[in-house]
């Protein structure tokens, strides 16, 4: 079974910042693109970064500038540094890879449970 977590999520005050992480486990073969994602109350699903193996990163217009991808492949981990961070940006934030499972012979994209940010003052 693969699994993504993710962790970091909380109450910010506008301008600050977080970290989010996000580390891929189970029964892997190989973790390819990972991604982050986001979703606000009544609207749809935004991506916000979008990370690959070698590092190749795109990031949502919305958060260029104030948010940084990185990855840690020896960990199966994505992080999403946030800074100055608006009231839009509060969120559901999503993990999302493409993970090749042990055993299989295509990769399969996976998400994990999602973690709040709120950003408040």
């Amino acid at each position: 079974q693969v699994q993504l977590v993710e962790s970091g999520g909380g109450l910010v005050l506008p301008g600050g910042s977080l970290r989010l992480s996000c580390v891929a486990s189970g029964s892997i073969s190989g973790v390819y693109t990972m991604r982050w994602y986001r979703q606000a109350p009544g609207k749809q699903r935004e991506l916000v970064a979008d990370i690959t193996y070698g590092g190749s990163i795109q990031y949502g217009d919305s958060v260029k500038g104030r948010f940084a991808a990185s990855r840690d492949n020896a960990k199966d981990t994505v992080y999403l540094q946030m800074t100055n961070l608006k009231p839009d940006d509060t969120a559901v934030y999503y993990c999302n890879a493409d993970v090749r499972p042990q055993g299989g012979t295509r990769s399969e994209n996976y998400w994990g449970q999602g973690t709040q940010v709120t950003v408040s003052s």
